[in-house]
């Protein structure tokens, strides 16, 4: 394994474990104390990012996870009954405050940045935390290294700074094997990590491990591959709670269980006893346990932990493998529908098209499956900004997720973490309410709430961020809007077109630039986010009951369901999820505005009209209404009808990207997003439904 590839690892498992963390911190918190499940918890996870640190050298945060470990040490061994009542806000503040310093440190490890070295005040806080714990007063400069009975690592010399025994050993009979994945890497820590799980309920005195030193010397992982890692107990019990352990650990593909039994005195020592095996030779009272020991081995292996086999795959792997697919799924459609078949009676060949496009659209599923992860880490981050923000602003507020088990596009997960974060902040600061009796007046639960729920709806996911705040002030938005000049005086605006003005550039309804509002960047970076995803977003508003935003997002960008439809000679796609109907209408139908604009009924509401020929100023397609057909589209807050010659049918298309020379045009503000490779060959521009009708609007 590369240094490069042991650095990913190490980056990866750290944030995992990060994330693991704050989650923990701030459930405890809600509660007021770590459960000894907690706290066992964050000390192997302390353990774990002290050793990884430590081996990739990087000291200062070895230094930090160490005293932490330490601080958790004395926790584990005295409950939570040692930290009173009154230093808790601060031991959560503290490691709320841990994470955030190894989150910045992370990015600094991947974008090849040099370390922030002075952690000495953020140390003498974890010291005087240390100090309290134990009950002494702080001193005035706690020293950084660790005092000897804090960590087990560091206390009375642990089992492997005695001289390990091989397999054979008569004081410690009772083996247990280990074999890690294969390929999981860094199996030195791993197996320190069953180390000190075993420490707390086993004592040094009644165990040893083989080979020693795999808390510091990465070489052993070599041999732990090769031999599996040794555990050796000095009696049955400490060997089956060992294996409990084993079995709840990660990366382990089997273990094997082994009694020794030692030789006759008259003969020559054996070998080492292979784990199934007994010697045929051994003393009779030996024998027995023995027995026991081999039939115990099949018995192990038939409990042991079934575990899904996990493998960590590049992104970048993944897009090449979404492109090829996609390529695949071109190409298939250009074999099946080459002009040479036209006229022809294939059966045969119809029969192995139908089965060979059910296997690419298969292949397109499960390609598209490997890039789809819930939604979990990113709705799980909202917990630590509402917390924060909670204290901050002396606000009384809950979060409520629902729906974060909805899987989606790495790249859109990746991507809805500032849109959401700016929403839940943006309910924090302007939605609830400042006074708990402004709320109790109202009717409401004194405790505010604000719920983040995301739902997948088969062609989009949908996601709300809902607060119970005192609503959208519709003058207060107007009279900010005229002052920016982004609203006129004389215009009579309705609710809707004031909650537009929310998203635009630069606005804010604050007066003063807080920490977290004020300097008109919120909204605006939403709605361009979202938009970039090729979602849309939309806000509604009842003064006094609260927000709901609403951001509607496509599950991949990668293929997508859509309606091919022609305009003279040109050919577009509409994506299926904003056609609402299609419909046939005669010239009597249309209705002219003032301004010479085309609308028509549908039911009870009136919607404009858009020519595709004369709004892309094309030279062929029909003219008379009568000669095309009408398509009611909707995105987001709009709704309007478009004009085409006629519908082609419905089709899985994949989605290219624009050229750059084509992109320097700015041809996304009128309508168009991408295109696509028909079966022929042909192009195939695809349209943006919002982005088309804002783009006539305003020509």
């Amino acid at each position: 394994m590369s240094s490069n590839d042991i650095l990913d690892m190490y980056i990866y498992e750290t944030n995992s474990l990060l994330e693991q963390l704050e989650t923990i911190v701030l459930d405890a918190e809600k509660e007021n104390t770590f459960s000894q499940d907690n706290v066992n918890e964050i000390f192997r996870i302390m353990h774990t990012i002290k050793g990884s640190s430590a081996m990739m050298e990087f000291d200062s945060l070895a230094a930090v996870s160490h005293r932490i470990e330490d601080m958790f040490f004395l926790i584990r061994e005295g409950t939570m009954s040692v930290v009173k009542d009154a230093d808790r806000p601060a031991l959560f503040d503290v490691m709320l405050r841990a994470v955030d310093y190894f989150r910045e440190e992370m990015e600094k490890v991947e974008a090849e940045e040099p370390l922030n070295k002075d952690v000495d005040s953020f140390l003498a806080n974890i010291n005087s935390l240390i100090a309290k714990i134990k009950g002494e007063e702080p001193a005035e400069e706690t020293p950084a290294a660790p005092p000897p009975q804090a960590a087990p690592a560091a206390s009375a010399p642990a089992p492997a700074a005695v001289p390990a025994a091989g397999s054979g050993n008569p004081d410690f009979p009772h083996e247990l094997r280990v074999f890690f994945d294969d390929g999981c890497g860094m199996e030195n820590l791993r197996a320190y990590m069953l180390v000190t799980s075993i420490q707390s309920f086993c004592s040094d005195a009644d165990f040893l491990y083989e080979p020693a030193g795999v808390e510091s010397d990465a070489s052993t992982a070599e041999k732990i591959i090769d031999e599996g890692f040794l555990l050796m107990f000095k009696n049955p019990e400490n060997r089956e709670k060992s294996i409990a352990v084993i079995r709840e650990a990660g990366s382990v593909r089997s273990y094997q269980p082994h009694d020794y039994v030692p030789a006759p005195p008259q003969e020559e020592p054996e070998e080492e006893s292979v784990p199934q095996s007994n010697d045929a030779a051994a003393a009779p009272k030996a024998a027995a346990p023995a027995k026991a020991a081999a039939a115990a081995a099949p018995a192990a292996a038939a409990q042991q932990h079934q575990k899904e086999s996990l493998i960590s795959v590049g992104l970048s792997k993944l897009d090449q493998l979404s492109a090829i697919v996609g390529e695949i799924v071109i190409t298939e459609a250009m074999v099946t529908a080459s002009p040479d078949l036209k006229g022809l009676h294939l059966d045969a060949f119809s029969k192995s098209a139908r089965q060979l496009r059910k296997l690419t659209d298969e292949l397109q599923d499960v390609s598209m499956s490997l890039r789809m992860i819930p939604v979990s880490n990113t709705f799980q981050k909202m917990n630590r900004i509402v917390r924060d923000m909670s204290k901050k602003l002396n606000k009384q507020v809950k979060l409520t997720l629902i729906g974060e088990n909805t899987e989606v596009d790495k790249t859109i997960v990746d991507s809805i973490g500032d849109p959401i974060m700016h929403m839940v902040r943006n309910s924090m600061d302007h939605g609830i309410e400042e006074n708990v009796e402004d709320r109790v007046a109202a009717g409401k639960d004194p405790v505010g709430e604000i719920v983040l729920s995301a739902e997948d709806t088969g062609s989009e996911v949908i996601i709300q961020i809902k607060d119970d705040g005192a609503g959208v002030n519709d003058e207060a938005v107007l009279r900010k809007a005229i002052k920016n000049g982004i609203a006129s005086p004389d215009v009579e605006y309705s609710h809707k077109e004031i909650l537009n003005f929310l998203m635009a550039p630069g606005f804010s309804t604050n007066q003063q630039v807080t920490e977290f509002s004020g300097r008109g960047v919120g909204m605006d970076v939403v709605k361009s986010g979202v938009e970039s995803l090729g979602g849309t977003v939309s806000i509604t508003s009842e003064q006094g009951r609260g927000m709901i935003t609403t951001m509607r997002i496509p599950l991949t960008m990668a293929i997508m369901d859509g309606m091919e439809v022609s305009v003279g000679d040109s050919i577009f796609t509409i994506p299926i999820n904003n056609i609402r109907s299609t419909l046939k209408v005669t010239a009597n139908d249309i209705l002219h505005d003032s301004v010479n604009g085309e609308m028509v009924k549908i039911m009870d509401g009136y919607y404009p009209v858009v020519r595709a020929r004369d709004f892309y100023n094309l030279p062929t397609g029909a003219e008379e209404i009568g000669d095309g057909i009408l398509m009611w589209l909707e995105s987001g807050d709009c709704s309007y009808c478009l004009f085409v010659d006629e519908l082609l049918g419905e089709q899985q298309i994949v989605v290219k990207p624009l050229p750059a020379y084509v992109n320097s045009f700015d041809i996304k503000n009128f309508g168009i997003t991408g295109c696509s490779i028909l079966g022929d060959g042909n192009i195939s521009i695809i349209l943006d439904a919002g982005g088309l009708f804002a783009a006539a609007r305003g020509a």
